[in-house]
């Protein structure tokens, strides 16, 4: 509205704050491009990557649960114990570390490298924390079942994992980041290095 008399002034056609209205999925985009929004800048659709990796870890976790249904308590205990030393067996059940490397993760790799547990623990969390996401707990599955469909480890050892990684443990992850860290830094993991895995996981 424009004004009309000398005390007037302007006012705004839309309240201050309000959202200005977006493009349909089928108007030109925005941007320039001359194509539909739905086939330029839409926005995603649909569930996340997040959400469809926490659905894949489910399946899994499903299908692999009746292969230690019914073991005793003192087994079951015995194979979550053996989690640590899983990620050892190939590289495919190892994180993906940062391609940056960054202040917490260059710590990490020298405490394991001298063998330093307790320099290691807050890098070791902090670390952890950045790289425990559902899709890198859905690539470990995957690799889990893989694995174990090459009878390289054991239903049982790979349905101890995958249910590991569908709840909110840290068991395994923790030790597949430390074996991780570990093979960067050129070294074996170390006495120390499981220490820190343990506390991680505990």
């Amino acid at each position: 509205m424009f004004p009309t008399g000398r005390d007037d002034t302007l006012s705004a056609t839309r309240p201050i704050g309000e959202a200005m209205p977006r493009a349909g999925r089928n108007e030109p985009c925005p941007c320039g491009s001359h194509r539909k929004v739905k086939r330029c800048c839409g926005q995603q659709r649909g569930p996340s990557e997040d959400h469809l990796a926490r659905a894949h870890i489910a399946i899994l976790a499903r299908e692999a649960a009746p292969d230690i249904a019914d073991l005793a308590d003192y087994a079951l205990d015995d194979l979550w114990e053996a989690l640590l030393d899983l990620p050892a067996v190939d590289i495919s059940l190892l994180v993906e570390l940062p391609k940056l490397i960054t202040p917490d993760l260059q710590r990490l790799q020298e405490a394991i490298a001298d063998d330093d547990p307790d320099w290691g623990w807050d890098a070791f969390t902090a670390v952890a924390t950045q790289i425990d996401t559902p899709r890198q707990r859905a690539q470990l599955a995957t690799a889990l079942v893989r694995l174990r469909d090459q009878h390289r480890i054991t239903r049982r050892q790979a349905a101890a994992a995958i249910l590991d990684l569908d709840s909110h443990s840290t068991r395994f992850i923790a030790a597949s980041l430390l074996d991780a860290v570990a093979l960067s830094v050129g070294v074996t993991r170390t006495p120390g290095g499981l220490e820190i895995a343990g506390e991680m996981a505990a």
